[in-house]
């Protein structure tokens, strides 16, 4: 009891120690503020004067702002030096390679802060469908978390190989990346369509319409290409397949359905999905059959391999979305190629998230949440991206080829902000106030999208 009492007794007395004093007209500041105003006084002194005022028993000793010092000496300015690479191909060949690939994930850039969910994820991380005729692999929210708007399928079909006739609740959007595959499909109307898809061209199928895809035999491998869903839910593995239904109908609803008069001709229906499955390859004069509604009044197919690029400073792009394709309406796209040194500008996307999947090169890519957080990624072919709406971000090449990349969005039309047109469409003098620069880099701004930016001339 006498311990407890003491103890009481000190703290009391410790209290009444750092209480302020009263005085009959300032108190006392805290000494958090106290050290505060030092520091600021310390940092200024050349540009503050004192002077006293006396008030009753105490005098305080007031700052003068004569020459108070510019508003960006309170704000550190950022950072100019370069983050160069700290592993090359001259480095300790030691050093495993999927480390080297990560770079600035192992050692990112100062200007890297806080955190963001991984934004990358390679295809051949993913789990492969092996089937007879070719195999199927898949990306969506379950192994890459942050892409909520879009999913994603790498498909390789053997020559003749068919993708069994099948139906999404999603619309399928289709870029193919080796080989020749044929689509079939028959719409709401009874319209059907055939058409024949090569290297860098796509296909698009609204949610709900039937379709089909077989590698032709223009290629001994056969056809590679990416299937883009707008949905990143969505798994290859709930699409609704032809013998999945078919085999789980009651038999005699089957005959019924289709007024089959032979018990048998039902028969040989597979006893659970074909999926994947081998065929023989299309003809080369292969025609849709003949219907009494026509044919579809839009194509589902897009020769975006014959669409002119667009030749810019740093690289080039091509662009497409329902101004040109007009049956993808949920899927808008850029193809855009970015030479050694170069870099894809900043930039963000108002509206709409952004799926990327790298063909070709090597590139980072930096991206900017707010609120300071920001992290950078690496990518490598086969390798896929994504980035939040309107979170600001570029895409440099740092590689010594070129790097190309499809822009896949979840929406009819493409747009970006580029901030490089932002800056200079926006008052000098507000620019200057933010930013610091001079009137020589204020006219370097450019009043149209640079999009791709190649290296600044010496």
């Amino acid at each position: 009891m006498f311990a407890l009492g003491l103890v009481n007794l000190v703290l009391l007395a410790r209290l009444a120690y750092c209480a302020p004093a009263a005085s009959s007209g300032v108190a006392s500041a805290p000494a958090s503020a106290s050290l505060a105003s030092a520091s600021v006084s310390a940092s200024s002194a050349s540009v503050v004067t004192a002077s006293t005022v006396a008030t009753g028993t105490d005098t305080v000793v007031a700052s003068s702002t004569d020459s108070a010092p510019e508003s960006t000496a309170t704000v550190p300015f950022a950072s100019i030096d370069p983050n160069v690479p700290l592993w090359n191909d001259d480095s300790d060949p030691s050093v495993v390679q999927p480390i080297r690939e990560g770079l600035d994930l192992l050692a990112p850039p100062t200007s890297d802060s806080g955190s963001i969910q991984n934004a990358k994820w390679p295809f051949s991380f993913s789990h492969n469908r092996l089937q007879t005729g070719g195999w199927a692999r898949q990306e969506n929210i379950g192994v890459m978390p942050i892409a909520t708007a879009m999913a994603s399928v790498n498909m390789r079909l053997e020559p003749g190989a068919v993708r069994e006739l099948h139906w999404h609740k999603t619309s399928e959007w289709a870029y193919v990346l080796k080989g020749t595959t044929q689509v079939t499909a028959v719409d709401s109307e009874g319209r059907n369509f055939l058409g024949n898809v090569g290297p860098g061209d796509l296909w698009f199928f609204p949610p709900g319409v039937p379709h089909s895809l077989q590698a032709t035999g223009d290629d001994p491998d056969g056809s590679e290409f990416i299937l883009v869903f707008d949905d990143g839910d969505f798994s290859e593995d709930s699409t609704f397949l032809l013998t999945d239904w078919l085999a789980h109908v009651p038999a005699e609803v089957i005959q019924k359905n289709f007024q089959a008069t032979n018990p048998e001709a039902f028969a040989h229906i597979p006893a659970k999905e074909l999926y994947i499955f081998p065929a023989d390859v299309p003809s080369d004069d292969a025609q849709a059959p003949v219907s009494p509604q026509g044919t579809v009044p839009d194509s589902y197919t897009f020769a975006l391999s014959q669409v002119p690029l667009t030749q810019l400073s740093g690289g080039s792009v091509r662009i497409v979305d329902s101004t040109t394709f007009k049956l993808s309406t949920t899927i808008a796209a850029a193809e855009v190629t970015v030479e050694p040194g170069a870099i894809r500008e900043l930039h963000w996307h108002p509206t709409m998230d952004e799926w990327s999947f790298f063909l070709e090169g090597e590139g980072r890519v930096t991206i900017f949440a707010s609120q300071g957080t920001a992290r950078t990624f690496n990518y490598q072919p086969g390798d896929i991206g994504y980035v939040p709406t309107a979170m600001g971000h570029y895409v440099e090449n740092t590689g010594n080829t070129t790097l190309r990349f499809l822009e896949i969005f979840n929406t009819d039309r493409f747009q970006d902000i580029s901030l490089n047109q932002w800056l200079a469409l926006t008052p000098p003098e507000l620019v200057k106030a933010h930013l610091g620069l001079d009137d020589a880099t204020i006219a370097q701004l450019s009043k149209t999208k640079p999009v791709v930016i190649g290296p600044a001339s010496t």
